[in-house]
């Protein structure tokens, strides 16, 4: 099940591709949403406020992986974009290569300053126990992360989106099953979570990898396709790093935001915990079609069609924004009722602030979209650097702005500092576009018209 994304209509394609990944990405978010339903529901506010206490540290480590294995295999889909088999089961045994070292790696820097990054957050003493127990669980099991996003990546690269849906699909209600045992019978606590958010993950890369065995010859590396290549690393480690670092550094900003909720007490960890859950729903779509753009785009460089390049971007600005404006309108509205989904206790306390968060994001749906698209579509085409860059400008955006809503003690700041992070990248990236294209119309030695 391979996709050519270099023939067809842009919009149709990009469409076919988006929908399964988003569907899939929807249920990645049940690893955590389902976490925080349960444990809110089943253990208490304050176990929610432990739990979304360490979302930040989540996407600094695992962010940072799932952009390295995505950078890794662009240059995988470049080569099926170019017809190169035997290149492209090179650079997919030397991307596994490369993901085992960083998986050792990331695990031991990972568990060994967990303490202390956690006393660096003002971690509110009455959950700290908790979040530590969650978040080292979860370091402990950044393998079965890296497996599974890697396989998915490997498969996206030549156009399957649908596979690594199904097994996610499975992977989530697992996910629910573990965590109502660990939970609700074993009384686990925030630990049970995330054990069943491991356990899920390995099962969903295992599924991903027995796949590949049974279904996909074209991705059977001989002994000779494991062999270390330094030139194709230089390569993949030139963009996979960009990409790794642009999740960490927009992660670090996170994290100086979570700083300044920790400073508010448990109850507005809780409520942003619960915010940000109704928003990741919805903002899947968009890390779904810029997922899309990615491969559409590395496919296309390596077949040389720049025009099509164009085309794509055209599409997915049109699907994108109007997607913007119909869930920017569903968020503003009706965004806090969906916390219900999470809260027990407190309700006339958190609800407002939940309000408060959805409201703040709602009404910066479309410059989301453009930070998603844009990103991964210039990443698509072999750029590491310059979309790393568009990571330094949320960094300032959003760090600014949770200074300041700190130094206040703002909470509609730290709400805020999202929105300003999203406006200051999409500025930048629009600029990094126009450059791009031209700089890639010249490397394949064509002129295109607009």
């Amino acid at each position: 099940m391979r996709t050519d994304m270099t023939a067809g209509k842009p919009m149709k394609i990009l469409l076919d591709f988006t929908i399964p990944v988003f569907i899939g990405n929807v249920f990645q978010q049940f690893y955590n949403m389902v976490d925080a339903i349960i444990v809110g529901k089943f253990v208490g506010t304050k176990a929610l406020a432990a739990v979304g206490s360490t979302g930040t540290i989540m996407f600094l480590i695992l962010g940072f992986l799932t952009g390295l294995t995505a950078g890794f295999t662009v240059l995988t889909a470049q080569k099926f974009g170019a017809g190169k088999m035997d290149e492209m089961r090179q650079t997919v045994g030397n991307a596994a290569l490369l993901s085992i070292v960083v998986s050792v790696v990331m695990t031991a820097v990972s568990m060994a300053g967990m303490h202390s990054l956690l006393k660096f957050m003002n971690t509110p003493a009455d959950i700290f126990k908790d979040a530590y127990a969650y978040i080292m669980i979860i370091c402990g099991g950044i393998f079965a992360q890296v497996l599974y996003n890697l396989l998915a990546s490997i498969l996206r690269a030549l156009g399957n989106s649908k596979t690594p849906l199904y097994f996610l699909i499975l992977a989530a209600l697992l996910n629910i099953v573990l965590d109502l045992v660990f939970i609700v019978i074993f009384h686990m606590g925030a630990a049970g979570a995330a054990w069943a958010t491991v356990v899920s993950q390995g099962v969903s890369g295992f599924l991903c990898l027995l796949y590949i065995i049974k279904a996909v010859p074209e991705l059977h590396l001989s002994r000779d396709d494991w062999k270390y290549r330094p030139y194709l690393a230089k390569n993949q480690i030139s963009v996979g790093i960009p990409m790794g670092l642009q999740y960490s550094i927009t992660a670090i900003g996170a994290m100086m935001v979570q700083s300044a909720l920790n400073i508010l007490g448990a109850y507005a960890v809780a409520a942003f915990t619960a915010g940000q859950k109704v928003e990741n729903i919805f903002s899947q779509a968009y890390v779904a079609l810029g997922t899309a753009m990615a491969t559409y785009n590395a496919q296309n460089v390596g077949a040389g069609n720049v025009q099509r390049v164009r085309e794509g971007f055209r599409s997915a600005n049109i699907i994108g924004v109007s997607y913007a404006i119909i869930t920017g309108a569903i968020l503003i509205f009706w965004g806090k009722y969906y916390a219900y989904l999470f809260i027990s206790d407190n309700i006339d306390s958190v609800l407002p602030m939940v309000d408060t968060y959805v409201k703040c994001v709602g009404f910066f749906t479309i410059p989301l979209h453009f930070v998603n698209v844009l990103r991964n579509g210039i990443q698509g085409m072999g750029y590491g650097l310059l979309p790393m860059m568009s990571g330094v400008a949320e960094l300032v955006g959003r760090g600014v702005t949770a200074v300041v809503a700190a130094h206040k003690k703002s909470y509609a700041g730290a709400c805020l500092a999202s929105p300003a992070a999203w406006i200051v990248a999409t500025i930048l990236l629009i600029t990094m576009y126009f450059y791009v294209i031209k700089d890639t119309e010249r490397k394949l030695g064509r002129t295109t018209n607009d």
